[in-house]
């Protein structure tokens, strides 16, 4: 029998969002009262069952294609007696006919709703689609701090382009062209970023060092390798944004 290697138990969010940050969104998210909340790339939905138990006559539904990170968000749901209130459905959200909600979540997650390349316009477009026009939407969406060099972009993920991501200001624009107001703008922070990515890899390193022979440590080393040499190639460069946008009146 093959054993699992450990992953993400290290991570309360699958992103750089910090707990004190976490508790001040789900405070403000909560006390626009949502009813229905949907997620959108939802992981294993810690920021969505937060929301809901700060909101007791709420209902969610959280969407993904990963049904390892899925069974643990419905376990961790069960845990918290939330089971009765959540859904997870483990399905693409391109074009979903789940919405309009009272509250949607998009965090890191604006590839799945939209096929280009860059996917933030198209994916802003389609958030303003699946929110209630009374409604709110949480996105986490990656931007540049600062024009990345073209060494830096050697080093980061496959085919990294400076096309990748926007700045701030043409972020924050694209909301608005989309039907927004910006209730609220935050940047993740370097402390968050560092627990992030230190806890991203924080399981498999600690298996590696003490199983250096076993069959899968040569795979997993390269792997471990070239992740953190694309962190260290993005760190400082690479943002991600929390917005919290109020859809504009039709």
């Amino acid at each position: 029998m093959t054993t699992a290697l450990p992953r993400l138990t290290r991570l309360t969010f699958h992103g750089p969002l910090s707990a004190s940050r976490a508790d001040a969104v789900v405070r403000r998210l909560a006390a626009n009262r949502p009813r229905t909340v949907l997620d959108i790339g939802c992981g294993w939905g810690e920021l969505l069952l937060r929301v809901l138990a700060a909101v007791p006559d709420a209902t969610g539904t959280g969407v993904d294609v990963n049904a390892e990170d899925l069974a643990r968000a419905r376990r961790n749901a069960e845990e918290r007696g939330l089971a009765d209130r959540v859904e997870f459905a483990e399905e693409s959200a391109l074009g979903t006919r789940r919405g309009p909600a009272d509250l949607v979540l998009c965090l890191g997650a604006t590839h799945a709703l939209g096929k280009a390349e860059p996917p933030t316009a198209e994916a802003l477009r389609e958030l303003r689609r699946l929110v209630s026009d009374d409604g709110r939407v949480l996105v986490g969406e990656g931007f540049w701090e600062r024009p990345p060099t073209e060494a830096e972009l050697s080093g980061m993920w496959p085919g990294a382009a400076a096309g990748d991501h926007h700045d701030l200001a043409t972020l924050l624009d694209l909301a608005v062209a989309a039907g927004f107001r910006p209730e609220w703008t935050e940047t993740a922070s370097r402390e968050e970023w560092e627990e992030f990515e230190s806890g991203y890899q924080a399981d498999l390193e600690v298996w590696l060092a003490a199983h250096p022979d076993h069959p899968s440590a040569a795979e997993t080393r390269a792997r471990l390798d070239r992740h953190r040499a694309q962190w260290m190639s993005y760190r400082g460069v690479l943002g991600i944004a929390y917005l919290t946008l109020v859809p504009e009146r039709r």
